[in-house]
């Protein structure tokens, strides 16, 4: 008989690891990981919202092997065992999933997607439609009139035209389709080389595998030879590819149904779990818990070797510290303990001049102290600043206490004003955040508290207020400032905990932690309080000469307008061009206005003059508005330097970026941005030295891809682009032209940063044609970079991240949105993220190892600058030598690839001689 009710079979298996592997790591506040148990029954929780009326099942993969091992010893053979805490999380899911009435399916001997095969293929035989609820592609297969699947994290539905759109082939195809590309994860042999799009060429052309193998000895090249080498193998991959139609059940699609939730084990669930928001949904339905939880046990299933504490305190004690007793008694404690947390309130643009307003410390949690030394208001009923940093220097400066914080650099500057080296630093919890899930949550403390500890920080704006009637902080009564301050140091001290525990969970990152990012914290510290000088008088000529040359680019405008004009504005604009001077609409705004923006004044601009000067006069003035004009306003007037601060937690790639002022957006492909350089300066007597990574992201694509053409063109050191031009152009390495070799530098580093023919046509202005042209021939010189682009966004997709060399994970948001440019523009940082990130932590690596030299060696130099690949050093001529040899032979053994990383240094007065 069938049922009007819609079945659908929820892929438990890929619900587990989409959750544990996409969502940021939570424990509870007995360390019990709870972040894959939250994600799963959330998407379960939405399905049954979504579709109130359908039957719903669960079906999960069962303890040991599959009969798929009994056909290949090798299947699955080399995954890395089930991470602790995901093992941990399995059991309770299970027992919320029985809780919530809903069937739970789990078969020895076969895998979660055969049992939901046979289930599928019994409904779809008494007429039943089925939905599959899975993230896993192998499941495509599947899909026929009655069988739809759709992914919960994505929204993304595939019926029969669904799939033919995605994967470019029917359902009927897919088993072929997954059986010619293999599966590294399951250890799927397939054919070694073939990706998605020569699967999908084949069997376009020869319509099925068995088409393929019968047409073998047409296939041509290095690709047809590994096929006809891999004809076993691949009827080997297409069973192990095969879902199980006929698995034997216990169960019937009748017997499918939603049972009764058991709702008080439901809350004895959650509360265990303190899932608070489901446990206050129940309690507001009237239900209680069962009475019988045991909340002080520890996980049950858990195995791990990393002992977790609670980091929720029972209650909280704050204290104002205003007496030199109480100040006294303190510091008693602090020089017993082990470790403390700690943040420094303080007012100030810039690190140079902070200004101290109070520091809060805690040690347990829970507690907290403030002592305040710079408010305004109430300022009698604090301690003399000099007297509190005199007792409490000892303390800071003991190398036996660790100390935690948040953004440690910015405190060590603070500390710093006052004469105060802390040391040893811990923990950052800005840092950790960033590491465990760079774009998970904005990094300021009140959004990581919020995120990790599920607590509601204190307002800030509520005691300063808004507006004209802002008060500073130090303007903010004691009193009322001192339980906000408290609060920071106690969130400070419960994250430092509970992020630590995430991070030792996650080996890699914890390493890339521990040994990349907390000991940078001193270097970059160091790097800008270094500083670097600058010429204003330079910048002061160059912003002269700018305005003439606006002036006159302003006037030719004019005589070809035929009128002036506001040239900032969008509207007038749009009145010249489109109305008076007729040019061609390229492309309108969302309000159906002709555009004006900057990629249609390009195009416009290679037919056009107008638009041509337009550009020119935009970027001249934005030169001089943010660069000449501005950077002389820059320099403290008490060391004649620029020192710009360089952040760690903001790039997702885990890249620097620079800040007041941002030094590394200085323009450099036009001969006046290059002249902004001149005005960086050696101090007296020294001279700059900049050492630069030659094509290291390309290097880093020879590693990463193993593609033949690229290592061994690296290995011998060939000059890769002109290599590239001679092979996209037809033409001898002799015979290779200056624009060949630009267009082929173009084309190479166009290609990693995930550039179409479209895009690669508009920058080397050729039509697409050409563009795809040159595509073409690049891949067929370079196969292993192809299939490493569509390896790297397919496991993009799956994932819903990216990784560097180091394991640094580059998580990408976007990478399922709906809007298909916001899609792609994540699947080109999908190929690009791994390479970028790979080179800002290879560059990290060399600045610590370069500090370390720089601190033990007699060398007088400095460095003063780091921009993406390149170091700055400030150095006394006579030392150039040897700075040289030491940085560069640093820099080059910062990581070990399987290409060599190549170093060019540079020398001069001034940035632009020296780079």
């Amino acid at each position: 008989m069938t049922s009007n009710k819609e079945l659908i079979l929820v892929d438990g298996s890929s619900y587990l690891f989409r959750a544990f592997h996409a969502l940021p790591p939570l424990v509870n506040s007995r360390g019990q990981p709870t972040g894959a148990v939250k994600g799963v029954i959330n998407m379960i929780r939405a399905l049954i919202k979504g579709h109130p009326d359908a039957n719903i099942a669960v079906v999960f993969d069962a303890k040991g092997k599959t009969f798929r091992s009994d056909i290949y010893d090798e299947y699955k053979a080399h995954r890395p065992p089930m991470p602790d805490d995901l093992r941990s999380q399995i059991e309770p899911i299970h027992e919320i999933i029985r809780a919530m009435g809903l069937p739970l399916l789990i078969v020895p001997g076969v895998e979660a997607d055969d049992v939901i095969g046979t289930l599928a293929d019994q409904a779809t035989s008494v007429g039943q439609k089925t939905l599959i609820s899975t993230g896993d592609k192998d499941l495509a297969q599947l899909v026929n009139d009655h069988v739809t699947l759709m992914n919960t994290m994505t929204n993304e539905v595939l019926d029969i035209p669904g799939v033919e759109k995605k994967f470019g082939i029917g359902p009927n195809l897919i088993v072929d389709y997954l059986a010619l590309m293999g599966d590294k994860a399951d250890n799927i042999p397939g054919v070694p080389g073939v990706g998605p799009k020569t699967a999908l060429k084949w069997l376009l052309e020869y319509g099925s595998m068995e088409g393929i193998i019968e047409n073998a000895e047409k296939i041509g090249g290095k690709i047809g030879e590994r096929l006809r080498e891999s004809i076993d193998l691949l009827r080997l991959s297409y069973e192990l590819a095969t879902i199980k139609l006929d698995v034997e059940l216990d169960v019937k699609i009748p017997e499918l149904v939603h049972g009764a939730e058991d709702q008080e084990s439901l809350h004895d669930l959650f509360s265990s779990m303190e899932f608070k928001t489901w446990i206050k949904e129940l309690e507001e339905k009237g239900v209680s818990g069962s009475g019988k939880l045991d909340l002080d046990a520890g996980p049950s299933t858990a195995e791990t070797d990393v002992e977790k504490v609670s980091v929720t305190p029972a209650e909280t004690r704050y204290q104002c510290v205003t007496t030199e007793g109480e100040l006294q008694e303190l510091v008693e404690q602090f020089q017993n303990t082990k470790r403390f947390a700690f943040n420094v309130e303080f007012e100030g643009d810039h690190f140079l001049s902070a200004r101290p307003i109070g520091i809060a410390i805690s040690h347990e949690l829970g507690e907290a102290f403030y002592i305040p030394i710079g408010h305004t208001e109430d300022s009698g009923q604090q301690l003399e600043a000099d007297k509190v940093l005199t007792v409490l220097k000892p303390v800071l400066e003991n190398p036996i206490i660790t100390k935690s914080g948040y953004d440690l650099k910015t405190q060590r500057h603070v500390l710093q004003n006052l004469d105060i080296d802390l040391q040893p630093l811990k923990s950052d919890v800005l840092l950790a955040s960033y590491v465990l899930n760079s774009v998970a949550v904005k990094h300021h403390l009140s959004d990581i508290a919020r995120f990790y500890l599920d607590v509601d920080p204190a307002d800030l704006e509520s005691l300063v207020g808004k507006g004209r009637n802002k008060l500073t902080l130090a303007a903010v009564k004691i009193a009322d400032f001192s339980d906000y301050a408290c609060q920071r140091a106690d969130f400070v001290n419960r994250l430092a905990l509970n992020l630590e525990q995430d991070m030792s969970a996650e080996g890699h990152l914890a390493g890339l932690y521990r040994y990349y990012e907390l000991p940078l914290i001193d270097v970059l510290q160091q790097v800008e309080r270094n500083g670097i000088r600058l010429d204003a008088k330079v910048l002061n000529i160059q912003s002269k000469q700018l305005s003439k040359q606006l002036d006159k680019l302003q006037a030719a405008v004019f005589e070809i307008a035929g009128e002036e004009f506001n040239l900032a504005s969008p509207k007038q604009l749009q009145s010249i061009f489109y109305e008076k001077l007729e040019l061609p609409i390229l492309k309108k705004t969302k309000t159906g206005q002709p555009s004006t923006a900057e990629p249609v004044l390009q195009e416009l601009a290679q037919d056009y003059e107008l638009p041509r000067l337009i550009l020119e006069h935009r970027s001249l003035n934005k030169l001089k508005s943010t660069y000449t004009d501005k950077l002389p306003l820059e320099v403290n007037a008490d060391t004649g330097r620029i020192h710009s601060s360089f952040q760690q937690a903001v790039a997702a790639t885990g890249r620097l970026s620079s800040t007041d002022p941002n030094l590394q957006n200085i323009p450099i492909r036009t001969a006046e941005g290059r002249r902004v350089r001149q005005a960086f300066v050696a101090s007296k007597g020294n001279k700059l030295l900049a050492a630069d990574y030659s094509q290291v992201e390309l290097r880093i694509m020879a590693h990463l891809s193993q593609d033949a053409g690229l290592l061994s063109a690296f290995s011998s050191d060939q000059d890769v682009h002109r290599a590239t031009a001679a092979d996209v152009f037809n033409t001898s390495l002799d015979e290779v032209t200056a624009e060949q070799r630009r267009s082929a530098k173009a084309i190479n580093f166009g290609l990693i940063y995930g550039m179409s023919a479209f895009g690669l046509a508009n920058q080397l202005n050729v039509s697409r044609g050409e563009a795809q042209e040159y595509v073409d021939r690049y891949f067929h010189k370079y196969p292993g970079v192809r299939d490493y682009m569509e390896q790297t966004q397919a496991l993009a997709d799956e994932k819903g991240y990216v990784e560097t060399i180091f394991g640094r994970r580059l998580y990408l948001p976007d990478i399922h949105a709906g809007n298909a440019m916001i899609r792609k523009a994540a699947q080109r940082a999908a190929i690009n993220a791994p390479m970028q990130g790979s080179a800002a932590d290879i560059i990290k690596q060399a600045m610590i190892d370069i500090a370390n030299w720089l601190e033990q060696d007699p060398i007088d130099a400095r460095m003063v600058l780091q921009v993406h690949d390149e170091l700055v050093f400030d150095v006394k001529e006579e030392d150039v030598d040897l700075l040289s040899a030491g940085v560069k032979f640093r820099m080059a053994s910062a990581a070990a690839l399987d290409v060599p990383l190549i170093v060019d240094v540079g020398v001069g007065d001034n940035w632009d001689q020296a780079h």
